[in-house]
């Protein structure tokens, strides 16, 4: 009986120890200096999947931290994308939309920088360099799209609420595409217009993508960040949470990568 009670003891000891761990990584594209996290269950044994996760963008926010976390809780180790340099956040829209404007007018910077954070990412002792995935948030889903056309490293990318659609780089081409995409929109959200869904859909029908593009009714602009509602009232912006949106989304996303190495 004694035993079994400092067998129980024991195992509850190491199960409090286990925790999600978040830690900073500082890394460069040879050009600019970065700084992203990687978020892991130091309790999950061996190698797992990796998920590279682009920011908002306001840049790195409570928010993709607590989607990163997220994440890591479900058995990947997700990497914080750093795509502004030296983690740069804005808290007003003028300067997000410098910051953001400034990599999509520069595909080749934007690439770079992407491209950094998935060597980072495929570098830790955790992950299993051959199976990597990318997720992206309003300005990070476009982000993501764009490198779903160009990098051939990644198994699949799943994109919410992103605007553009149109690539700031080359469009897909037929057998360059090797990741499935997953694009989950909301369905009112003004920035993302039906004739730039209709224009993105048949790029990548000609390019014979793997495509699944959902739309959420009643969802706007940023319906999956808790914080969404207020900065759209602060702001006067078309952004708001959605929770059912955000929970629907959510479940699919999840859906989507554990089908990406499924046997």
């Amino acid at each position: 009986m004694l035993r079994s009670i400092v067998l129980i003891a024991l195992v509850a000891a190491g199960t409090a120890q286990a925790a999600i761990k978040e830690e900073p990584v500082s890394y460069s594209d040879g050009k600019t200096s970065m700084r992203g996290f990687i978020v892991y269950d130091d309790a999950k044994q061996g190698k797992r999947p990796g998920v590279i996760v682009v920011h908002e963008w306001w840049g790195i926010t409570p928010h993709i931290h607590r989607e990163a976390q997220r994440l890591a809780q479900e058995g990947y180790t997700a990497f914080i994308a750093d795509m502004y340099g030296e983690a740069k956040t804005a808290d007003n829209p003028k300067d997000a939309g410098a910051l953001a404007g400034g990599v999509m007018k520069d595909p080749a910077a934007m690439k770079s920088r992407f491209d950094a954070a998935e060597k980072a990412l495929a570098s830790q002792a955790s992950v299993d360099a051959g199976r990597i995935a990318a997720i992206g948030f309003c300005f990070g889903g476009s982000v993501v799209l764009d490198m779903a056309r160009v990098d051939p490293n990644l198994a699949g990318v799943a994109a919410f609420h992103a605007a553009p659609l149109d690539p700031a780089g080359p469009k897909a081409e037929a057998g360059k595409v090797k990741a499935k995409i997953l694009v989950l929109n909301g369905a009112d959200d003004p920035f993302v217009k039906p004739d730039a869904i209709e224009r993105f859909k048949q790029e990548m029908s000609a390019a014979r993508v793997d495509l699944r593009f959902i739309n959420y009714p009643g969802a706007v602009h940023a319906f999956t960040n808790p914080d969404a509602t207020e900065a759209g009232k602060k702001f006067n912006l078309p952004l708001a949470y959605n929770e059912q949106a955000d929970k629907a989304a959510t479940a699919e996303a999840d859906r989507f990568l554990g089908s990406l190495w499924s046997k």
